[in-house]
């Protein structure tokens, strides 16, 4: 749900990844939905839930969450099909869940939403494998956000098809969109420092009363300091001693907690890209936040500090490319996986896409409107070491014209993250 600002009312704003729910319930006994809170899971699942005829359940509710703990077979007993929100709330309800798929292999038969990994949390591996389809929901997209259909990005990547010079047009509000970000209830606010507290008490809230449900963690301060200190290492390469010395923990701690702020869909680790052939590469994994807008109020970055030092947007340019990929990743059937490559000599390049079958697609981000040849650098020692796999590198810059500057390399703008 949005604020229509023309109108003064609440307007639905359609959401990509919806096709692929109503794919999955159509084949699959157990679908869940999991993603940050407040990314617009309950609106989705129970629009989902009128248009099925399912009943919908919170767990976000006291009694509903005491009796789904309490008594996980007789809370379900009653229904053939049904929507139960907020499901980590109550892990007990996974090994009823499972028996009755089992005894009943209808699709269908449950959609759940969680605001947590629940591979990585509350479901063993093994107790629904085959059973379940897990599917992302990450705040809104530009593409959402500007009534767009799924852009075509991904696979003119994947398939090299661009043309080799075409005017596309400056993108517009860029700054804008970066700093604001895709949680709904944030957008709804239309004074900039409104958005920023909103954003910053979120993260306070996530680490005060969603992560002791799924840790148990004593420091909570220690673990404010984390997601501070998270934020300054954003597109940076992690060290997990370096972070841990800096608010009193060891690395494997600091480890520890990284995944607990992974779980809660705040960051990600992109893993450092690596080919059996070469040996010269730096390891270490990248650190990145799911949403551009966070990661700015959390370093308290806003136009006006962008003005007076334009170096500070780098890291929320590369954010906001991350996050934008991860959501077009998250709406497609086959699987993308991201990292990122840097070798000794310096060559890196921010996002390496990888589709089977050993398909590899290169991405640099560039704050500039003008692309230079040592912008390619690290995009052609990946295709030097990648050889036949490489399919396609791309610049995607402040632009306003995509152009062809080498074989399968192309400078585009970043309005195409959202437009056909």
């Amino acid at each position: 749900m949005l604020i229509d600002k023309s109108k003064n009312s609440t307007v639905y704003i359609p959401r990509l990844v919806e096709n692929r729910v109503k794919t999955a319930l159509a084949d699959t006994r157990i679908v869940a939905i999991v993603g940050p809170r407040q990314s617009g899971k309950t609106t989705l699942a129970r629009r989902l839930a009128i248009a099925d005829e399912r009943p919908y359940l919170t767990l976000d509710e006291t009694d509903q969450r005491e009796f789904a703990v309490d008594d996980p077979d007789g809370f379900l007993r009653d229904y053939k099909s049904v929507v139960i929100d907020e499901v980590q709330r109550a892990p007990e309800l996974f090994l009823t869940m499972k028996r009755i798929v089992d005894d009943d292999p209808r699709p269908g038969r449950f959609l759940i939403t969680g605001s947590v990994d629940l591979l990585q949390r509350s479901i063993s591996p093994d107790s629904l494998a085959g059973r379940i389809d897990v599917i992302e929901l990450m705040p809104f997209s530009q593409a959402e956000l500007c009534h767009n259909a799924a852009p075509e990005i991904l696979d003119r990547l994947f398939s090299c098809d661009f043309p080799v010079l075409r005017m596309v047009g400056r993108t517009e509000n860029l700054v804008e969109r970066v700093l604001r970000g895709g949680y709904p209830t944030a957008i709804e606010r239309n004074d900039d420092n409104r958005r920023e507290h909103w954003l910053r008490t979120y993260a306070e809230i996530l680490t005060n009363r969603d992560l002791p449900e799924i840790a148990r963690v004593n420091k909570t301060d220690n673990l404010n300091k984390l997601i501070d200190l998270a934020a300054v290492y954003s597109g940076r390469l992690l060290n997990h001693s370096a972070i841990g010395l800096q608010i009193g923990i060891d690395s494997k701690t600091a480890d520890r907690w990284l995944l607990l702020l992974e779980n809660l869909f705040l960051v990600r680790r992109v893993g450092a890209w690596h080919h059996n052939e070469r040996k010269r590469l730096v390891k270490s994994q990248k650190l990145q936040f799911i949403d551009s807008g966070l990661l700015a109020a959390i370093r308290r970055i806003n136009a006006t500090v962008l003005r007076r030092d334009r170096t500070r947007f780098g890291a929320l340019l590369e954010s906001f490319v991350f996050s934008e990929i991860l959501k077009m990743a998250a709406i497609r059937s086959d699987r993308i996986n991201i990292n990122h490559y840097r070798d000794l000599d310096k060559a890196e390049v921010d996002f390496i896409l990888e589709r089977a079958p050993g398909e590899i697609v290169g991405i640099e981000v560039k704050a500039r409107a003008t692309v230079r040849p040592n912008d390619f650098k690290g995009l052609k020692r990946l295709m030097e070491i990648c050889g036949k796999q490489f399919t396609c590198g791309a610049v995607i810059y402040d632009g306003e014209k995509i152009q062809q500057m080498y074989p399968s390399m192309f400078a585009i703008p970043f309005k195409m993250l959202w437009e056909a």
